[in-house]
This record gives structure tokens, C-alpha cells and sequence, in this order.
């Protein structure tokens, strides 16, 4: 039927029924809003399809030309800042939105003419649900916090400013790709920044658990230290012992992914062990904080990252990123397998992420695959034994021994896979 119509009209004819219906939605929309107010709206059903067919004329009549139809533009809008001047007269508070739809609409008509239909139907469709939906934006608005806003923006400025006006080759004799190098900061910072917004989207909710699930993904280490401490607090040593575990296996799950993002044949040599130890820390996590403790009294949750976009930190670990890929380079060069294990062993009492995603970058080039694959392995059960000791020098209560031995055990697991891998 529709076919038939569109052979039956004309070519133009087709057009301005489309800008009809899509400038008539946007119409309905304002004219159920005007009804309900008890103050001067402007337009309704007849004015923005009239406005639609305005466009449309004008960009008809211009054939092809721009500049008609700018001045038509502004025309429309010398008569949409009159209706905007009556509205500052009256005493209610004046808003723009319908005079900025009249507008949109006018645009709409022009984009019809030029084919452009696809642009045209979602500049409408955007149109109708923003103003249908202004209740609930502005109720938005009030939840985000200022401070939030900022921290989008910031990732914004990593992701879509920086990384794509850096140049994607390697300078220098260690082959330093500045791309590379900002794209292992964008990964890092953005598997925390979601981290970082489940947590503050769950604020208040649940307890050490899901605080060790998600605090996991943004640092296993920061999350075990903070529950370390807190298990001073309370007589739960199993649920806190459990809840560190679990942070520790949610570090393999985040580490499968940081790898697979750089480098997928070290993801396949990796992620077949990583994904065995993250299920056997999580499953056996679950279980010890399931124990019977002492008391039985359900703990709040009081854990909520800080913000993980701070720029200075994103600087630094782009720093640090290089300065290992120039250390690691050296390890291979002058001390071969050794040196890049003892390397490993050394990272895992920081943070590991800078080297192992230096070690993606270096995997297969500078250093065998497997040999790489090793020192990742390595440096994450490092890691595990040194989270084990701040645990175990935090918690003054059963929680810390605990926390020493689960950990201890997961370090362990995780060096088995070594006596296949690192032949």
C-alpha cells in the first residue's frame, strides 16, 4: 500500500506528507502541554506543521542554494524571539524550549527536501522526547551531582580529546607509540570509571560482598586494605576474609579483559587459568563468608571509591607504562627470562597494571609469548601475597590470618599453571 501511494503521489508530494506527519508530532506534543499550562505557550497542531512547510518552501524554491534558506532561518526566528519577548513580560518564568522546537522544526522541512530523511525523522523524533520527557530530565538533573558531571568530563577529555589527536607510530629506539601508550590509559581508566559508577549507582545498597565484587574491578588491592580495616570494626572474620577473596578474583577476571583488549594470543595462553582462579576465588570467597562468625549481624556497606579519573594519576600511570616497557626491555635484553620474572615478582607489590600491559605490548615482539604470559602469571600471585600481608598486618582480629592464608592458597594456585607454561 505504501508503495502503491508513493508511485500515486508525487515525488514532492511524498515529502510534504512526511514533513507533515513528523512536523504534526512534534505539534501534538506542545498543543497537550499548552492545554495544561496556565500561562502563554507558543505554538500548537497548526503552527509547527505550518513551520515545517515553511522549510520545506523555502528549500524548494532556493533549489539547492544555502544562503535562502538561512535567511528563511532567520526570519523564523526574528518571529520565535517575539514570542519569546512575550514571555519575559509576564511574571511566570520564561523557558525557550518550544521557540528552540520551532526551530528544529524548520530545519526538519529543509532536511526533507534535500532527501536527508533519515537525519530529519530522528531530529524529530530527539525533538518530541525531550519535551515529553522533561519531568524526568529535570528530576535527573537533581540526582547527578555536580561533582559526577565533572568526572564524565574527564573521561570524556581522556578518551575523545586526547587519545585520538596523538600520533599512532613508534619513535625512538624502544619504539614508544604514544597512541598505544594512551590507549592502555583509556582501558585502565575506563574498566575503573565503570567500576567506579555501578558502585555510586548502588550506593547504600548491599553489603561486603558486592563491595568486594566491585571494588574488585577497580583495584583488588585498595579493596583489601579497606576491608582489612574495617574488620577491626566488627567480630564477622570469615565475611571479610571471604568478601577479600572474592576482590582478588574479580583482579583475574579484570586482568582477562585489560589483556584481551591488546593482545589476543596472550588473552589465549592467559585466560583459560585466569578464568579457572577468578571462578575458584569467587566460588570459595562465597563459601568462607558463609561460615558461622561470632555474630551474625548484618554489616552495612561504607566502601565507595574516590574518583578514578583524576588527570595527574592518568599522567602518571602513562609514565609509569613507558618507563616499564624501557625497564622490561632492558630485563630481556641483558637478563633474559630471569630478569623478567624477578621483574614480575618485584610489580606485584605495586600496581601490577602497568606491567602487564606493558608485557602485552612487548608479548611476541620483544618477548615470547610464553615467556610474557609467565610474568604476568607471576607478578598477579605476587600481588596476592603481598595483599595477603596487608591484610594480615591491618586486621588485629582472626580476619587477618584468614585473609593471609586464603590469599597465600590463591598465590599458589595461581603459580601451577607455570610448570606448563614457562617450559
Amino acid at each position: 500500500m505504501l508503495t502503491q501511494l508513493y508511485q500515486w503521489l508525487p515525488p514532492d508530494g511524498v515529502k510534504i506528507v512526511l514533513v507533515l506527519f513528523l512536523s504534526f508530532l512534534v505539534g501534538i506534543e506542545r498543543e497537550e502541554r499548552k492545554a495544561g499550562a496556565e500561562h502563554y505557550l507558543f505554538g500548537g497542531v497548526r503552527t509547527f506543521p505550518l513551520i515545517g512547510l515553511i522549510g520545506f518552501a523555502i528549500a524548494f524554491l532556493a533549489r539547492g542554494q544555502l544562503v535562502p534558506v538561512f535567511i528563511g532561518f532567520a526570519v523564523v526566528g526574528g518571529f520565535l524571539m517575539l514570542s519569546y519577548w512575550r514571555k519575559l513580560a509576564s511574571p511566570q518564568m520564561a523557558g525557550v524550549t518550544s521557540e528552540m522546537s520551532g526551530l528544529t522544526t524548520y530545519l526538519v522541512g529543509a532536511m526533507v527536501y534535500y532527501d536527508h530523511f533519515w537525519i530529519a525523522t530522528t531530529l524529530c523524533v530527539a525533538n518530541v522526547l525531550l519535551l515529553e520527557l522533561k519531568s524526568a530530565l529535570e528530576g535527573l538533573t537533581k540526582r547527578i551531582a555536580p561533582d559526577e558531571i565533572l568526572t564524565f568530563t574527564k573521561f570524556l577529555l581522556l578518551t575523545a580529546v586526547i587519545l585520538p589527536i596523538l600520533p599512532n607510530r613508534a619513535f625512538g629506539t624502544y619504539q614508544i607509540n604514544p597512541f598505544k601508550t594512551w590507549l592502555v590509559v583509556v582501558a585502565v581508566s575506563a574498566i575503573s570509571y565503570g567500576s567506579y559508577v555501578l558502585q555510586r549507582l548502588t550506593s547504600g545498597q548491599g553489603g561486603v560482598l558486592l563491595a568486594a565484587l566491585l571494588g574488585g574491578a577497580y583495584s583488588s588491592t585498595v579493596t583489601t586494605v579497606v576491608l582489612s580495616r574495617r574488620s577491626n570494626q566488627e567480630t564477622r572474620p570469615h565475611l571479610f576474609a571471604g568478601g577479600i577473596l572474592i576482590a582478588s578474583g574479580m583482579m583475574y577476571l579484570r586482568l582477562v579483559a585489560l589483556v584481551g583488549l591488546f593482545n589476543r594470543q596472550l588473552m589465549a595462553i592467559l585466560a583459560p587459568a585466569f578464568l579457572v582462579l577468578a571462578a575458584l576465588a569467587l566460588g570459595a570467597g562465597w563459601l568462607w563468608s558463609r561460615r558461622p562468625d561470632p555474630t551474625s549481624k548484618e554489616i552495612k556497606r561504607e566502601f565507595e571509591v574516590k574518583n578514578p579519573l583524576e588527570l595527574r594519576a592518568a599522567f602518571f600511570f602513562a609514565f609509569l607504562f613507558v618507563l616499564l616497557l624501557v625497564i622490561t626491555h632492558f630485563a630481556v635484553v641483558y637478563l633474559g627470562r630471569a630478569g623478567v620474572f624477578s621483574l614480575a615478582a618485584i610489580m606485584g607489590v605495586t600496581d601490577v597494571d602497568p606491567f602487564i600491559l606493558g608485557m602485552t605490548q612487548a608479548a611476541g615482539s620483544l618477548t615470547p609469548l610464553q615467556v610474557a604470559a609467565a610474568s604476568i602469571m607471576i607478578a598477579a600471585a605476587s600481588n596476592n601475597m603481598v595483599k595477603g600481608v596487608y591484610a594480615y598486618g591491618l586486621s588485629r582480629r582472626q580476619a587477618g590470618p584468614q585473609t593471609l592464608a586464603l590469599l597465600l592458597s590463591l598465590a599458589a594456585l595461581g603459580l601451577t599453571p607455570l610448570l606448563w607454561i614457562a617450559r
